[in-house]
């Protein structure tokens, strides 16, 4: 599908690279411009970049009123060559269209979003921080947008992909672990239901818990299965730990459990790291015992923004803690995150096809 552009006059839009006087933050600054297709008559059309601005919804626009959206994240880097590289929007494509199918949301062709995505990328490239450890985050969504007052899909949608500069996730460095609220009162998912799509409701529903572990102290939820028997993932993270081997264990995917694209990448880098990654089922009693005993020495979770979240403790509704290890980051999480992060920016050789160069399209 041609894509049209409608960008701001040049007199409006980024002329220079970006160079950041201080931190970036995280998530909080947006680029020139935005792409946008509408689906309607039963097909995806009208792909084009505009300046970024404001969506004009209608009261009765069913997003507002029955949750039907769904949502990505990915990054892109720029390496030492100076060009922008996204890494594995395409697992991020496949993703896309199998939340949509839990949603009842038409899918959009994996290959248009990754074009859409390029395209988005290469408009705006100017607006690449340059800084160290920074990355354009990538923020694909699609929302319903039909005018109506019915629990049923809608027949309208709107496909959007935004960027926001980015600096690194960690500001203070890699070098604090985080603390999980283990919950048997808030759970994420249950079998049957949404858990395994990244659909806007599942991160609202969210909210609750994650107020509640703050009140104790910690940072975000470790969920367990409806029986409160299971570990399956953090809120916006996949969960992992380490036995004292350095084997990575990683809960098995179930419908409740987002696929992590940072959890599946990290099961086919095995053997660059040397050890053993695996998934298999995670009993909390079995857990908790381990981490005690010894045989598990550290843990963490797995997520695109942060890419590898260090915890170094549990802590239980009824205020008990766990100390995972002595409690710090662990030379085996240091060595995933740097074998990683060294791929994304182009310092270490990683899997053929996980980074592409994102192509001159488009001249200003």
């Amino acid at each position: 599908m041609e894509i049209k552009y409608n960008l701001k006059p040049p007199s409006e839009r980024r002329s220079e690279p970006f160079v950041p006087e201080g931190d970036v933050g995280f998530g909080v600054r947006r680029t020139d411009h935005m792409f946008v297709m509408d689906f309607y008559d039963g097909e995806w059309r009208d792909a084009r970049i505009v300046p970024y601005a404001p969506f004009e919804l209608m009261p009765g626009t069913m997003a507002l009123h029955y949750g039907q959206s769904i949502f990505e994240g990915a990054k892109a880097f720029m390496h030492d060559d100076g060009e922008i590289y996204t890494f594995r929007i395409n697992k991020n494509a496949e993703r896309m269209n199998r939340s949509a199918g839990i949603m009842c949301i038409p899918a959009l062709d994996e290959a248009m979003q990754v074009k859409a995505i390029q395209a988005l990328i290469d408009a705006d490239r100017l607006w690449f921080p340059r800084q160290d450890g920074a990355c354009l985050y990538i923020r694909p969504f699609i929302f319903a947008t039909e005018d109506r007052l019915s629990v049923s899909p809608s027949s309208r949608y709107t496909f959007c992909v935004m960027l926001s500069p980015s600096g690194v996730y960690y500001k203070a460095g890699f070098s604090n672990a985080i603390r999980l609220l283990i919950t048997t009162k808030y759970h994420r998912a249950v079998s049957g239901g949404t858990g395994a799509s990244k659909a806007a409701g599942n991160y609202a529903a969210s909210l609750r818990a994650a107020k509640a572990a703050a009140e104790m102290g910690a940072v975000q939820v470790l969920y367990l299965d409806a029986n409160n028997q299971q570990i399956e993932e953090v809120g916006a993270m996949n969960h992992f730990h380490v036995l004292k081997d350095g084997t990575v264990i990683i809960p098995k995917f179930t419908d409740t459990i987002l696929k992590s694209i940072t959890s599946l990448s990290i099961m086919d880098l095995a053997e660059q790291l040397g050890c053993e990654v695996r998934q298999e089922t995670v009993m909390l009693d079995k857990f908790i015992a381990d981490i005690q005993a010894g045989e598990i020495v550290e843990a963490g979770g797995f997520g695109t923004a942060a890419v590898v979240s260090p915890v170094g403790s549990y802590i239980f509704e009824d205020g008990h803690i766990v100390t995972v290890g002595d409690g710090q980051v662990g030379p085996h999480v240091r060595r995933i995150y740097k074998l990683f992060t060294d791929i994304q920016n182009g310092k270490v050789q990683g899997p053929e096809g996980w980074l592409v160069k994102v192509p001159h399209w488009h001249e200003s």
